[in-house]
């Protein structure tokens, strides 16, 4: 649409000729808008549909502007076509007609009937003015509706479509509403798709984020929120089911290795236990930590995970196995750690006999293996530390005393770093 000339003063020939050959061209332009309008696929469906909340009242208030502008329009040609006809009257217009013609063509010739018995005046351009801004505002809230009407609802049913397949496929594996979570959020999310369709197709302009800044008609994207919402809802169910689905088809061997990691902790406590006794029978004066049994809940929640298996409860075997994979390894750990700490003492009394030998082995290199001194004290931490009970702390003692006294023998050849380090 376009914008006419503004009044002036009487027209001659020429301009009256350009003005009409202009106001043709905006004539058939205006007609071709407007024909758009009426044949647009968003308006048809407006017409047709069952509105509510906002989309309603905008609506109503739309189709009184695109009725008015029809009507704008119908006066515009009328004014227009009696231009024409004046001018056609005579080839060489006269000073009367031209006056008439300025009269009609800038002055506020066009009068158009409104509501009851009110009317309005307006100038053609004026009028066109007014025409576009009606056209404008009809057009935006046209193309709006069709763009949330295009986008959303098409989207939703392929949502629902793939809800529907993981409705099934978590049918299958005993997901089900009322006996495992994701089966409740699957409801849930189909109520929320179902309303959300009916309310984009009731009520399209709700669903709906203008532009900023925008003027240009349907401006905005479609409100998605709750579509993107519910989409990463069905994902996560998805990603559930797709591990139940795992757990079916690795149950059996998930068990196999759930029975090995207790066994192997149960062997572990059974050699801590055994360790302990040997311990308390060959070492002295030391704390030896208890050592706890085997937990008995482990062993039957994995009783009760081979029923589930036996029983196709996927849907609960999958939370089941995943809890007893995490206790499992942190058993073995609990067993590992016990049998370490029991065996502390019997790692000090081999540390304290490996030091004694390695110096025996060092004096021997230099030629004092025999030294009277060093044989006396290294038989005392000997016999200290191959009998039982071993008091460690007495062995140690006999053991620092052996390494100082061949320390001050092997003279120059061993600094006081040396011997520190050798005592480490």
């Amino acid at each position: 649409m376009g914008v006419t000339d503004p009044a002036g003063p009487v027209m001659d020939r020429d301009e009256v000729d350009r003005a009409l050959a202009r106001l043709g061209q905006e004539h058939e332009a205006i007609e071709t808008s407007l024909l758009a309008l009426q044949d647009h696929a968003g308006r048809r469906l407006l017409e047709g549909a069952e509105l509510t909340g906002v989309t309603r009242e905008r609506w109503q208030t739309t189709e009184a502007r695109i009725t008015l502008l029809w009507r704008y329009f119908d006066a515009y040609a009328d004014t227009l076509r009696s231009a024409r006809e004046i001018r056609t009257r005579r080839r060489w217009a006269s000073r009367e007609d031209l006056v008439e013609l300025t009269g009609l063509l800038r002055g506020e010739s066009v009068t158009v009937a409104g509501s009851g018995t009110l009317s309005e005046s307006f100038s053609l351009a004026g009028l066109v003015d007014r025409m576009n801004e009606l056209y404008a505002t009809s057009l935006d809230l046209v193309v709006t509706a069709d763009a949330v009407w295009s986008a959303l609802p098409a989207r939703i049913d392929l949502l629902a479509a793939e809800l529907q397949r993981t409705r099934k496929l978590a049918h299958s594996v005993g997901v089900r509403p009322g006996e495992h979570p994701s089966g409740d959020d699957l409801e849930r999310i189909t109520r929320t798709l179902t309303r959300l369709r009916e309310d984009v197709i009731s009520d399209p302009l709700a669903f709906w984020v203008p532009a900023e800044g925008s003027s240009a008609p349907g401006g905005g994207r479609p409100d998605t929120t709750v579509y993107d919402r519910e989409a990463r809802a069905l994902e996560d169910v998805r990603r559930e089911i797709d591990a139940v689905l795992t757990v079916r088809q690795d149950a059996e061997a998930r068990l196999i290795r759930l029975r090995d990691v207790l066994s192997r902790a149960d062997r572990t406590l059974a050699e801590a236990r055994t360790a302990r006794g040997e311990v308390l029978a060959k070492i002295a004066a030391t704390e030896v930590p208890v050592v706890s049994g085997p937990p008995t809940v482990l062993q039957e929640q994995l009783a009760t995970a081979a029923e589930y298996r036996r029983q196709a409860q996927w849907h609960r075997l999958s939370p089941l196995l995943e809890s007893l994979e995490q206790k499992a390894e942190d058993e073995l750990l609990r067993a590992r750690e016990s049998l370490t700490a029991v065996t502390a003492p019997l790692a000090v009394r081999a540390e304290l006999r490996g030091r004694l030998d390695a110096y025996k082995a060092k004096v021997a290199r230099h030629g004092l293996a025999e030294d009277p001194f060093l044989v006396e004290r290294y038989d005392a931490a000997r016999r200290m530390l191959w009998s039982a009970p071993c008091d460690l702390r007495v062995a140690e003692q006999a053991v620092l005393r052996y390494q100082q006294l061949a320390a001050e023998l092997l003279g120059g050849t061993g600094t006081p770093q040396d011997r520190k380090g050798d005592q480490a």
